[in-house]
């Protein structure tokens, strides 16, 4: 038997107050509970959705090297993705955290979504998208088309030129489109 929804992500981490005004300010949030160990926020009437917990020092996540050689990838979660109502929250969200400094690093179509990717204070990857159907099975038929077989991860976009398009008028449907040959 499936689960009903997915309940909280925990993130073990030596920078509470960090990653808690990060993930409070991407996701609009605020905190619940916390102490000296643990930090509960929610973003909705949950009683939390991220939490942090410290219970001791951990070694950091290796970034990019001086040279900016990026490091090995080391086994675990790969990210954590939140999905907007809408493109007009999406993009209206993306720019209320480019304004406060926080860019995405890929932004991309998917196929079955319109994706924005960001780290956090501790490196971890967040993705922020939108669905780009309406139903989950025509995001599901969509996985099965030749286009996705070919290319798998998407198609990078200028967010602000998605930005400049969607308040031009485009048309939502026009905006996520991706070739399904």
């Amino acid at each position: 038997m499936p689960p009903s929804k997915l309940a909280h992500v925990v993130f073990q981490t030596n920078q509470i107050p960090a990653m808690r005004d990060w993930y409070c300010t991407v996701l609009g949030g605020h905190v619940i509970y916390e102490n000296e160990h643990l930090s509960f926020a929610t973003y909705d009437d949950e009683h939390h959705r991220v939490a942090f917990v410290n219970f001791g020092p951990l070694a950091p996540k290796e970034r990019e090297t001086e040279l900016g050689v990026k490091a090995t990838e080391q086994p675990g979660l790969h990210h954590t993705a939140f999905t907007y109502e809408s493109m007009g929250d999406f993009l209206d969200n993306y720019v209320r955290l480019r304004d406060k400094g926080i860019r995405p690093f890929f932004c991309v179509n998917h196929g079955p979504t319109t994706s924005m990717y960001y780290r956090d204070p501790d490196a971890n990857r967040v993705e922020l998208q939108i669905d780009n159907f309406a139903t989950a099975k025509e995001g599901q038929d969509w996985l099965r088309t030749p286009a996705f077989d070919r290319n798998p991860i998407g198609v990078e976009y200028d967010p602000d030129e998605m930005v400049k398009r969607f308040k031009s008028g485009v048309p939502v449907a026009e905006l996520v489109v991706r070739d399904t040959n």
